[in-house]
């Protein structure tokens, strides 16, 4: 199985896509999952804003919605991106484009390794497990 880069609705393109396939399968690992089928899909605010409220009934802009299919420990889905909104997040949160674009993405397999964040409690896991995922990537 593998992991997919596509745009819909954007021109960009994912720099050193072999490594970071590698970072997102062994971010998977760490949390004691195997990677089937993981297609991430780079769009912008409006497109995403259309899947936010057909399929979640959710009025406002976010910058990722991961649709899960996993099956046991094999974690497999389709996780939509906004650039606008991480290159909108990446200046609020004063780092660069990729240090957000990475957190996002790693956002996304931890909700497919079933990490949630609507709860405080949750939530805090969920930067805890972000944080050290963004670690392993430095160190790759």
């Amino acid at each position: 199985m593998a992991i997919y880069f596509y745009t819909e609705g954007v021109k960009f393109n994912l720099n050193q896509k072999a490594k970071v396939k590698n970072w997102l399968k062994l971010v998977a690992e760490k949390n004691k999952h195997t990677t089937g089928t993981i297609n991430f899909i780079f769009t912008n605010d409006e497109l995403l804003l259309e899947k936010n409220i057909n399929f979640l009934n959710h009025t406002t802009y976010t910058d990722i919605i991961t649709f899960d299919y996993t099956e046991g420990n094999k974690i497999s889905g389709d996780i939509f991106i906004s650039v606008d909104r991480v290159n909108e997040n990446a200046q609020k949160f004063k780092v660069d484009f990729y240090t957000e674009l990475y957190r996002v993405l790693t956002h996304g397999v931890l909700h497919l390794c079933g990490y949630k964040d609507k709860t405080v409690n949750d939530a805090k896991l969920m930067r805890k497990k972000e944080n050290e995922s963004l670690k392993l990537m430095i160190n790759l």
